[in-house]
């Protein structure tokens, strides 16, 4: 790699993590703090917390990605113009290779990143999250159920207790089940204890109270009654693997007999019409930042701001690939259209970029565009001025 093409990888490699890690860090904390009733609901500790947060990082991080190259090569092509650098390397004679060669080869590399982190490391870390989430529910006595604290560990369902003593015995217990509205249940115990399999709360010596709908109470003595939590704990405890957490050799070939898979197969297409096309968008954005971007320009020609251009644009194909993907769930028709899309953005990007820039500049439809919006409003379009 000559020097010139090294000075602009590393001036887009900056900028490009200049405006990576910032917007990488909100959406993280976004999806952290949304999680964050982990520890104060369930009395987890803070370790973790930081393990689930940490692996929530890698789905957060392919999204981000190829805009972070779009607004670190258009900022890095917008400066260089800004200082005549674009002009010196035509004025110079170089081919224009030797602007776009460097953005595109780092634009490969975030490609094969954002395709091994979309099939690989993201399914895991899902997988990963998901168990530790059901993980933290599956011990009601030790997560939820804590001392002279009352919990709700259900809409409608309350706990509390007076004392945990070893051997998973509980000392004065209080139940308030209005999950039926109909019907509600206050219980009181002098002690009780969670079985083994943290599906049934066993107490001992107290009352049931119960109430109706027209607010008859009628109280009932036990020695010994059952509060069954299988339903609770279960639903809870279950780590059902979903589309997303699967690795790419199961999509590509699911089992038939996958019981998620055969409760919504439309899942499976699209999360696999995602993970084929998604990791291509870094090229594609790169090809379109540096067409819009990447030549040299008068100050004095009227037109829009280069970087606005390229991130509008990029946006709107995003949205369009979105579209497509989240349609092929429940349109198989939408599976050809996802990456038809990919091939022919990619071959008008490659088609823009290898045309000569008088014809380039000649064929611009925004340029088109605002000399039409121009001449409306009774302003005459400023001619080329060439580089200055």
């Amino acid at each position: 790699m000559k020097i010139l093409e090294r000075y602009i990888l590393a001036r887009v490699v900056r900028m490009f993590l200049a405006t990576l890690l910032p917007v990488l860090a909100i959406l993280w904390l976004t999806q952290v703090l949304g999680r964050i009733n982990l520890v104060t609901d369930s009395g987890q500790s803070i370790l973790s917390f930081l393990t689930l947060a940490t692996l929530i990082l890698p789905t957060v991080i392919p999204t981000v990605l190829p805009f972070g190259l779009v607004l670190g090569a258009a900022q890095t092509l917008t400066t260089m113009n800004n200082d005549s650098e674009l002009a010196v390397i035509d004025a110079a004679g170089a081919h224009r290779s030797i602007i776009y060669r460097p953005i595109l080869a780092f634009a490969v590399v975030l490609c094969a990143f954002s395709f091994i982190l979309d099939n690989y490391i993201e399914p895991k870390s899902r997988a990963e999250a998901r168990t530790l989430i059901a993980s933290v529910y599956a011990d009601l006595l030790s997560t939820v159920i804590e001392e002279k604290t009352f919990r709700e560990i259900e809409d409608g369902l309350y706990i509390q207790i007076s004392e945990r003593l070893s051997g998973r015995v509980l000392n004065g217990l209080f139940v308030a089940d209005y999950r039926e509205p109909e019907n509600s249940y206050i219980y009181y115990a002098r002690e009780g204890a969670v079985d083994e399999s943290g599906s049934q709360l066993i107490m001992r010596n107290g009352q049931v109270q119960r109430e109706d709908e027209t607010g008859n109470v009628s109280i009932v003595q036990f020695d010994s009654y059952s509060f069954d939590l299988s339903e609770l704990t279960s639903d809870r405890s279950q780590a059902s693997r979903k589309a997303t957490d699967r690795g790419l050799p199961f999509l590509l070939n699911p089992d038939p007999e996958d019981a998620d898979y055969q409760s919504n197969p439309g899942a499976y297409r699209a999360e696999l019409t995602r993970r084929l096309t998604d990791w291509s968008l870094p090229l594609i954005y790169a090809i379109f930042t540096i067409v819009i971007v990447g030549d040299a320009r008068s100050h004095r020609e009227r037109r829009i701001p280069p970087m606005a251009t390229a991130f509008v644009l990029t946006l709107i194909l995003r949205l369009m690939s979105q579209f497509s993907t989240n349609r092929a769930e429940s349109d198989a028709l939408f599976v050809p259209i996802s990456y038809a899309i990919v091939i022919i953005l990619f071959a008008i990007g490659l088609y823009l970029l290898l045309k000569p820039r008088r014809a380039r500049k000649r064929a611009s439809t925004l340029e088109s565009a605002y000399s039409a919006t121009a001449r409306l409003i009774g302003r005459k379009t400023p001619s080329d001025g060439g580089v200055s």
